[in-house]
């Protein structure tokens, strides 16, 4: 095992964007669309667990790249079967921030989960996954781009 040598890369502009939802149920929504949870504002203290999960990346993932971080933007809705979650992490390095933008996800969703545990343990974090990256030399990758072109590679076939 190595942690690879970024050191020849060029510093450029990197974003990255995941998604996460935890599925519960419709009490716990309920308590989350409420603030009637005991601990306190669900949305508020996973957004924070958000950004010190994307702050806190290289020390949780091993081999993974200390970064300067210029930007963590956390979005959390109550949606129809459970809280869902979305993270853009920014940065101008000389590597990308998809751990970061991950782990700032499993955090958030965590945070939910722990804060509700007393309502509803059988929730479920699902689908957290990297949605866009952008920068450095392999450009830009969207999931949604990636869906479409095998779409269409089907219907062609």
């Amino acid at each position: 095992m190595k942690m690879v040598d970024v050191g020849a890369k060029a510093k450029t502009e990197r974003v990255a964007v995941a998604r996460g939802r935890v599925r519960m149920s419709s009490q716990a929504l309920a308590a989350v669309r409420d603030r009637t949870v005991e601990k306190g504002d669900v949305l508020a203290a996973a957004r924070v667990a958000a950004i010190m999960g994307a702050k806190k990346t290289p020390d949780l993932v091993p081999l993974c790249h200390p970064i300067s971080l210029s930007g963590v933007e956390v979005d959390l809705s109550a949606g129809s079967v459970g809280v869902d979650i979305k993270v853009t992490v920014k940065t101008v390095d000389r590597t990308g921030v998809e751990m970061e933008a991950l782990t700032a996800v499993s955090a958030a969703a965590l945070t939910v989960y722990d804060m509700l545990k007393s309502i509803d343990r059988g929730m479920a974090i699902e689908s957290i996954q990297l949605e866009h990256k952008s920068g450095g030399r392999s450009g830009v990758w969207t999931r949604a781009e990636i869906a479409q072109a095998k779409l269409k590679a089907r219907r062609k076939s």
